[in-house]
């Protein structure tokens, strides 16, 4: 007697349980490829609020000391006293930037390693943007800038966390393509009830013979031990399937690509509530 074949429900299942597999261990790889980067921009203002703290005691020591010397004459603080205000008042300020960056950086990190809810959700898509944009800043560093360029858009119905995973994928591509210096632009549009999310480089572009293979699963452009040649089929995937969307892009080597993310602004499912 034969085991029973699998029914068509419970192969849809079986799909849908692969495909968020998929999607769990391509996170958890790009997010071991940006842990180093992180772990740079955290320290670097860590170290800088531990250096200020050291100051900021011995500043603290030295007030305490012209305070009490100008309590027991019965004169005015000393200039050398309201210095030192002044120099503590400066510290705290680069404190808070520090600290403003560190938040900004765990902000995309928690962002892009939440785990996946299945219900879509109204979200400002600049929001889901800027945090990917935070995340991946320690992929440019000071050798790239970024122009940004975002229209009037309405919230835009999506699996923000998914949208990161795009964003962040791409963004990342995009400064793994330009060597030495360059410029990353990301702009948005809205396009007849479409929302349209474009991320351009300078970088090297895309061959001819490789554009179109370049959302082929396990095909890459990068070296070995760089690319998983995953993203780009997992981006597709996010914004085509799970979005009913269109994943595109214009690339002329030595001058640089361009994606572009159009996903509608409500799902179908919505669009006549």
């Amino acid at each position: 007697m034969t085991a029973a074949e699998p029914s068509a429900a419970e192969l849809r299942r079986e799909l849908e349980t692969s495909r968020r597999q998929l999607l769990e261990n391509y996170k958890m790889a790009s997010l071991g490829r940006l842990l180093a980067g992180i772990v740079h921009e955290i320290n670097s203002p860590i170290g800088s609020i531990l250096s200020n703290n050291q100051v900021s005691v011995r500043s603290l020591e030295l007030l305490q000391d012209a305070l009490r010397e100008a309590q027991a004459s019965g004169s005015a603080p000393s200039d050398k006293a309201l210095d030192i205000v002044e120099t503590l008042s400066g510290l705290a300020s680069v404190d808070k930037i520090a600290c403003a960056r560190i938040a900004s950086v765990i902000r995309g990190l928690k962002t892009f390693s939440r785990v996946d809810d299945s219900e879509l959700r109204k979200v400002d898509i600049h929001e889901v943007l800027s945090d990917a944009l935070r995340l991946t800043g320690c992929e440019f560093r000071r050798r790239i800038a970024v122009e940004v360029d975002f229209a009037e858009l309405p919230e835009v119905e999506c699996h923000p966390q998914l949208m990161n995973q795009v964003f962040v994928n791409l963004l990342i591509n995009a400064a793994q393509a330009i060597c030495g210096e360059g410029k990353v632009a990301v702009s948005t549009r809205l396009e007849d009830g479409w929302a349209h999310i474009a991320i351009s480089d300078t970088g090297c572009g895309i061959k001819p013979e490789d554009q179109a293979k370049i959302f082929t699963q396990g095909f890459s452009t990068k070296p070995l031990g760089i690319g998983t040649g995953l993203g780009l089929s997992i981006c597709k995937q996010i914004v085509e399937e799970s979005h009913r969307g269109r994943l595109e892009f214009d690339s002329e080597p030595e001058v640089g690509t361009t994606f572009h993310i159009r996903i509608p602004v409500l799902q179908e499912k919505n669009r006549a509530e």
